[in-house]
């Protein structure tokens, strides 16, 4: 069968098995199953199991669920609301103050939070109703929440990080160190963005009076609030770039930071730990779930010689890399509109990763 065909019949299975609603790691499941089975018979699903078994089995995959944890004490537990309110004394009357807040308390969430969801929660519940109160429009009260909520899978710690790592074979300490400046220039263009279109559109973000506060609560605030959170990050990220510690030990140090800063400010206790663990394991059982699957889908990809053969075409083009690297992202742009993040990483993965990792293209590139 030729492999135009075989990516064809695996692709468009998978998409009519979403379409039906199952749940997308099930679906990767069932191509697994029938794969493995149609390439190597009984023998295949006994090695489906032991590859399943071998990806989940191992340590690099530790950091996940410790920065799951991370962000399921700081939502549970409180902290949030503190913090928005600190960060909130120093913005002044910059026009969408509101929408910079939901900006800079996203990067700063993102340093306490590995997933996106729990950032996206917690901003929403504080800030929105305010948002709504001063009259501020849908396109900057949701629009920089949800874009916000983006950063936590670019600043480190990042579960999605270490997720894409896991499946692409990538070293999980230099994908978190490299995404960290990619993030915080997001982070900046979103804050300029909302600037400028403030300024132009004052209407979309109105100015309300707001009461002078004195430096000196600015900055004990601060002292507080923001400088233990500091702490917390070098525990998380400063020891990663120092060399002290790998990732799953980082991630280790950065959890006992956060569950030690929830116990300071006397908001943990055994309902928040409860609902942190639970929520936790939750996430974490999914994710690995997902992990299992892509991984078997790739080498469902490579046995029948499809991914081989499609980066061989891609990498025999006359373009330029940089082009391929365009219409990779627009892919990825185009699945975005209908589909969740980590389906759109099983999917593009397996086959985008032997086309950048091939010898040719990879010259190229560098």
């Amino acid at each position: 069968m030729e492999w135009q065909l075989v990516l064809l019949l695996i692709f468009g299975s998978l998409m009519i098995l979403m379409a039906t609603g199952m749940p997308v790691a099930f679906c990767f499941m069932f191509i697994n199953l029938v794969g493995m089975y149609v390439f190597f018979g009984l023998t295949g699903l006994e090695q489906l199991i032991i590859s399943m078994y071998r990806t989940l089995n191992t340590f690099i995959l530790l950091p996940i669920p410790l920065f799951i944890l991370m962000g399921e004490v700081l939502f549970h537990s409180g902290i949030a609301p503190v913090l928005i309110k600190t960060l909130d004394k120093w913005l002044g009357r910059l026009p969408g103050r509101l929408s910079l807040l939901a900006v800079a308390s996203g990067t700063l969430f993102s340093t306490l939070t590995g997933t996106s969801l729990a950032s996206v929660a917690m901003l929403g519940s504080v800030l929105v109703p305010e948002m709504e109160q001063q009259g501020y429009k849908k396109s900057m009260t949701l629009g920089p929440i949800l874009g916000s909520g983006g950063l936590a899978m670019m600043i480190p710690p990042s579960a999605l990080a270490v997720l894409c790592g896991a499946i692409a074979e990538i070293s999980i300490g230099k994908i978190l160190i490299a995404i960290i400046i990619p993030g915080l220039v997001m982070a900046a263009i979103y804050a300029a963005y909302i600037i400028t279109r403030c300024w132009l559109q004052p209407s979309i973000a109105p100015t309300y009076v707001i009461p002078p506060i004195p430096l000196s609560k600015k900055l004990l605030a601060t002292a507080r609030y923001v400088i233990p959170q500091g702490i917390v990050i070098f525990l998380c990220i400063g020891v990663i770039f120092l060399g002290v510690t790998t990732p799953s030990e980082a991630a280790a140090t950065g959890s006992i930071g956060t569950i030690i800063l929830a116990l300071c400010y006397r908001r943990l206790n055994w309902e928040v730990l409860k609902k942190a663990i639970t929520g936790t394991i939750s996430v974490t059982g999914m994710l690995f779930l997902i992990i299992a699957g892509a991984t078997a889908f790739s080498q469902i990809l490579a046995y029948s010689g499809a991914s081989a053969s499609l980066s061989a075409l891609v990498t025999g083009l006359p373009v330029a890399p940089i082009i391929i690297i365009m219409v990779m992202q627009v892919v990825i742009l185009f699945l975005g509109c209908f589909m969740d993040v980590v389906s759109i990483m099983m999917i593009t993965l397996p086959i985008f990763v032997p086309v950048v990792l091939s010898r040719e293209f990879h010259h190229h590139l560098v």
